[in-house]
């Protein structure tokens, strides 16, 4: 017998001593970089986030708020130089 199954999606945003900023619970269906200008209206500084986040006009965005975009890269990405800070905090 097959069920229902409903996905949902958690996001998180702490600061760098581990406090949680904001917590928001959506349905799998709502795209991730979307989600981000939503809740980042407020905030500023580096925003820390996986591959997922990876996105020019995002990023754009974000840097017109006055926030900084920091994610991993893809294989098929040219690497970039990355401050020896912000690979700390991003592999943590």
């Amino acid at each position: 017998m097959m069920g229902w199954f409903y996905g949902f999606k958690l996001y998180l945003i702490i600061n760098d001593q581990g406090g949680i900023i904001l917590v928001k619970v959506t349905t799998d269906n709502v795209d991730d970089r979307k989600l981000v200008l939503e809740v980042t209206d407020k905030l500023w500084g580096c925003l820390y986030g996986d591959k997922g986040y990876i996105s020019g006009p995002l990023e754009w965005k974000l840097t017109d708020k006055g926030m900084t975009l920091i994610t991993g890269m893809k294989k098929n990405m040219k690497p970039k130089v990355m401050k020896f800070w912000d690979r700390l905090i991003f592999q943590k």
